[in-house]
């Protein structure tokens, strides 16, 4: 169900943020284990959290916090464990693959979305919008393949390469852990769906830093110190992280979890231009197809949407 049109343009400001974050958190990686890149996220990102959900709160919706239900802390916890193990999944994966292979493959956490939220939370798509997640994983696994012929018995075990492996985990544990998300908000007691995922999302990062961040201190403590001296790079990583989630979550608060990630494949074309402007990847034909399947298929579910 749909709540506001504001899923829309937040949901393409998210694809935006990301693909960026994730760009500048694979250069910090370089110098750090996949721990600390994950932390870097977190730990830079609680402090712009929290001065986004102040500043909305003071400015347009002042008043009294709003009451948080029973089911807050453990959709939320739920959430937050899920994000970082699938981070860390995706991580993985870069280290298997390249940049553009390595987030084509988590992207099956579209299709996966779609297939757990219609079981988990009955959200109901037109045909459309499913013929428009079908041409989306198409438009990943060109990508993924890098548009070469394959055999299915090839395809098949293609699949069971580590990169491949890691990133459809990340797609499957991603997928889980918004569905956790958009349930959270909507344990927040506002008719306020900005404010709602505002507070979600401080919510979500404060835990992150602490489990990750607890993790870090006591099984690789020297990662720490490394994670401390990124901090002018590792800064920009908590900036994007927070903007970019906060678009996130807004729209799984005002629209539908498989509706929101279908859209947010357009991910893919920026990941795409981060690789190869920002990180020097060469830009294959095949991936330039394997985005235009991608843009149809986000049309197709759009205009299943209307």
């Amino acid at each position: 169900m749909i709540t506001s049109p504001i899923w829309l343009p937040v949901t393409l400001a998210a694809g935006a943020m990301q693909a960026w974050r994730t760009a500048v958190q694979r250069r910090v990686g370089k110098s750090l284990s996949v721990n600390g890149a994950g932390l870097v996220r977190y730990l830079y990102g609680l402090p712009f959290a929290l001065i986004m959900l102040a500043a909305y709160h003071a400015l347009a919706a002042p008043g009294a916090w709003p009451v948080l239900g029973a089911q807050f802390w453990p959709f939320c916890l739920a959430g937050a464990v899920g994000q970082i193990v699938a981070t860390n999944l995706l991580l993985m994966a870069f280290d298997e693959g390249n940049f553009v292979v390595g987030t084509a493959y988590s992207k099956t956490e579209a299709v996966q979305a779609a297939l757990f939220s219609a079981v988990l939370l009955h959200d109901h798509l037109s045909v459309l919008s499913w013929a428009g997640i079908a041409l989306g994983v198409i438009g990943v696994m060109v990508l993924a393949t890098g548009g070469r012929p394959t055999a299915p018995a090839a395809f098949v075990r293609a699949l069971g390469e580590r990169a491949a492996l890691y990133g459809i985990a990340s797609g499957t544990v991603f997928a889980l852990a918004v569905i956790a998300i958009r349930r959270t908000t909507f344990e927040v007691g506002t008719p306020d769906h900005i404010l709602a995922a505002l507070v979600t999302l401080a919510a979500t990062v404060g835990l992150q830093t602490f489990l990750q961040g607890g993790y870090v201190l006591l099984r690789e403590r020297g990662q720490m110190t490394r994670v401390l001296a990124s901090w002018r790079v590792s800064g920009q990583v908590g900036l994007l992280s927070s903007v970019g989630s906060a678009c996130w979550f807004t729209g799984f608060a005002t629209a539908p979890v498989a509706l929101v990630r279908i859209v947010g494949q357009v991910e893919v074309a920026f990941t795409m231009a981060f690789a190869h402007f920002y990180l020097g990847e060469r830009m294959a034909r095949s991936e330039v197809a394997g985005l235009l399947i991608v843009a149809v298929g986000v049309v197709l579910a759009l205009w299943g949407a209307r």
